[in-house]
């Protein structure tokens, strides 16, 4: 019998690769086949999210033109352009009837097109409402709903900035710009010190949310963009036929809270920026602030409106309860501080403190760092806030739209104040007056008591006066130290 010698055996790294069974040569026909076909993806047009912008727009004629342009300019176009013209009686459709139709522009991206679509749905008695529910009806099948203001002028990369961050959680239900007010072109030194003091409130604002996880309380209606799926959300956890209501003064304020009861997020955005127009009148500043001082109450009081969930403690409100109480604090210690200088004069037991000056110092260093902390800071900012004066002054007719808001929600005075507004932005009316009125007259009137009153009892009240005053500003002055020294991470209002 012959033995079988086995074949021999060839190293693996001997053996001819087209033998193997696992290797394959590629094929020259399929190369080239995959190399068109990543060519022909590269060219086809990228997807991305589409936006629809809604400008409510009643009596704009001055400020419609400028609104679009500025929207035409951005580097990332919306989709399409509803304005909704309601209640005018100016050339508002005129004027904005020149920019219907499409639009071609080329941007840094490429070639982008939106259409212009101008809708005068005449007399309507839900006003800014009604004009906005209206729009939601043309957009509410796109990805995004940008409201814009038929006064606000964004920066030119405000929509792409706010695309992008929308775009990157889907747990975001919207998105409010960085409001700042455009100071280039005003008249006279009543309109330049409102002006200022608006700006340096909005500043101080902004930053505030910056600094709390960039959390925004109020997504507010000048230049916000919304998620459609958010506000289909909320529709049906409200059970709404429309996202704004007609019942709330702050509309915007309303869906906000909405929103996050909703369970998504509100934000305000890191880096796109948009111009508000702002109020240069005594009167007509005095009943935007009432009219959102009314609106920010209706939605805190307990029991006041029990389509809020978690009312009064919801946490969009936590900021608003905030606010209000330091408002308290100002009052208490400014009108606190007047009065008892006036007492202490009236028997000459007047002694200034060298430590007085402490509070104003901290006032007028918070002053400056909220005007350092401004994008666009100029020298009327700085000048603001370094004479002191004005800022104070700001506060004082603050702390009266303030006063006179509590006073008219506990009147229960069924008024309208967004024809409140209206009518104050046409120069008409004069409860503007009432704080100071009744300021004087109570000066008067405790005057005339005081002096009536035995010197021993005032000397005792001074007494006992001073000393509650001395505790609370210093606890004040604490907490203004405590603002100075916060870092603001490299935000900018």
């Amino acid at each position: 019998m012959t033995d079988q010698i086995p074949p021999p055996v060839v190293p693996r790294h001997l053996a001819p690769l087209d033998d193997s069974p696992y290797i394959r040569r590629p094929d020259p026909d399929l190369a080239a086949h995959a190399e068109t076909m990543l060519e022909q993806l590269a060219e086809l047009p990228e997807q991305r999210a589409t936006v629809g912008a809604i400008i409510p727009a009643y009596n704009e004629a001055e400020t419609i033109g400028g609104v679009l342009d500025s929207l035409l300019m951005q580097t990332r176009l919306p989709d399409v352009i509803h304005v909704v013209i309601n209640n005018t009686s100016d050339d508002s459709v005129e004027i904005a009837g020149h920019y219907a139709g499409p639009h071609t522009r080329m941007t840094p991206s490429g070639e982008q097109h939106t259409v212009i679509y101008v809708h005068d749905i005449g007399k309507n008695p839900d006003k800014k409402v009604g004009a906005l529910n209206y729009g939601y009806s043309l957009v509410e099948h796109m990805d995004y709903l940008l409201g814009v203001d038929g006064d606000t002028t964004p920066e030119p990369d405000a929509i792409e900035h706010l695309v992008d961050e929308i775009t990157s959680d889907d747990r975001i239900g919207g998105i409010s710009a960085i409001y700042s007010i455009d100071d280039s072109a005003l008249d006279g030194p009543i309109a330049k010190f409102l002006i200022a003091g608006q700006r340096a409130q909005f500043a101080a604002f902004n930053m505030q949310n910056l600094l709390k996880g960039r959390n925004m309380a109020v997504l507010g209606g000048q230049f916000s963009i919304f998620s459609t799926q958010a506000l289909r959300q909320v529709l049906e956890d409200s059970h709404q036929r429309t996202p704004w209501v007609n019942d709330s003064e702050v509309e915007d304020s309303l869906l906000s809270l909405q929103i996050k009861s909703a369970g998504y997020l509100t934000k305000i955005s890191a880096r796109a920026r948009a111009h508000v127009g702002g109020m240069t009148t005594m009167r007509s500043l005095d009943a935007q602030q009432v009219k959102w001082n009314f609106g920010a109450i209706d939605l805190m009081w307990p029991g006041q409106r029990g389509d809020t969930r978690g009312q009064p403690f919801h946490p969009n409100l936590r900021l608003r309860w905030f606010e209000h109480m330091s408002m308290v604090i100002n009052i208490i210690t400014r009108l606190g501080f007047v009065l008892l200088l006036l007492g202490s004069l009236s028997i000459s037991a007047f002694v200034f403190q060298a430590w007085w000056v402490i509070p104003p110092l901290a006032a007028v260093l918070l002053n400056w760092k909220v005007a350092r902390s401004m994008e666009f800071v100029n020298r009327r900012d700085y000048f603001f806030a370094m004479l002191l004066w004005p800022a104070e002054l700001y506060m004082w007719i603050r702390m009266g739209h303030f006063v006179r808001a509590w006073l008219k929600f506990f009147s229960r005075q069924q008024t309208d104040n967004w024809a409140a507004q209206a009518k104050a932005e046409r120069g008409k009316g004069i409860a503007w007056t009432y704080p100071f009125l009744t300021l004087a007259l109570g000066l008067v009137v405790g005057a005339a008591v005081w002096l009536q009153l035995p010197v021993a009892l005032r000397s005792d009240v001074l007494a006992v006066g001073w000393p509650i005053l001395g505790v609370v500003t210093v606890l004040q002055t604490a907490w203004m130290f405590v603002k100075i020294l916060k870092n603001q991470r490299g935000y900018k209002a």
